[in-house]
């Protein structure tokens, strides 16, 4: 699966959905900060970092697979749940990011300056995020037999310039 923007989508999207986003969204970080004010902003601050618009998003990425090939007479839940762990599978590895980025500013921001650790923390999210997506890309190690076929078949009709890039 290839990752692409379409702007058009944006106009799909219902006005309810994004409610549905920001609730889950919010119920998140009160759920945080209540945890926060029990057992102390360390354990509430690793309650805010879980995605809090992953499960609305799930959800809704998935109910608008399986409406875009229901449109074409399709069955639309494998493309679904494809989508889905796609989107499970950048989460994923935006946490990773979001690990490190929070590993190098505890340990950097008491003998450097903040705004530099900050911008350098970011960079590393950003950068660790997009170098591990492009390895989840290249070495999936649990692609199905048809996942190769459609991968080698793709080379196969390439031309040198494609496959080079």
């Amino acid at each position: 699966m290839e990752i692409q923007i379409h702007s058009e989508v944006l106009d799909d999207t219902k006005w309810y959905e994004y409610a549905v986003r920001f609730l889950f969204g919010g119920l998140i970080t009160a759920l945080a900060g209540i945890i926060a004010k029990k057992f102390g902003p360390e354990i509430g601050g690793l309650f805010l970092a879980f995605p809090a618009i992953f499960p609305a998003s799930a959800t809704l990425i998935e109910k608008h697979e399986k409406q875009e090939k229901e449109r074409l007479g399709l069955k639309g839940a494998k493309r679904a749940a494809d989508a889905v762990s796609v989107d499970a599978a950048g989460a994923a590895i935006g946490t990773i990011g979001l690990a490190c980025f929070a590993l190098l500013v505890w340990k950097a921001i008491p003998n450097h300056t903040t705004w530099l650790v900050l911008l350098g923390a970011a960079l590393l999210w950003m950068g660790l995020s997009f170098l591990l997506w492009q390895i989840r890309k290249r070495f999936a190690l649990y692609r199905t037999p048809h996942d190769r076929a459609q991968v080698t078949s793709k080379q196969s009709s390439a031309s040198p310039r494609q496959i080079a890039s």
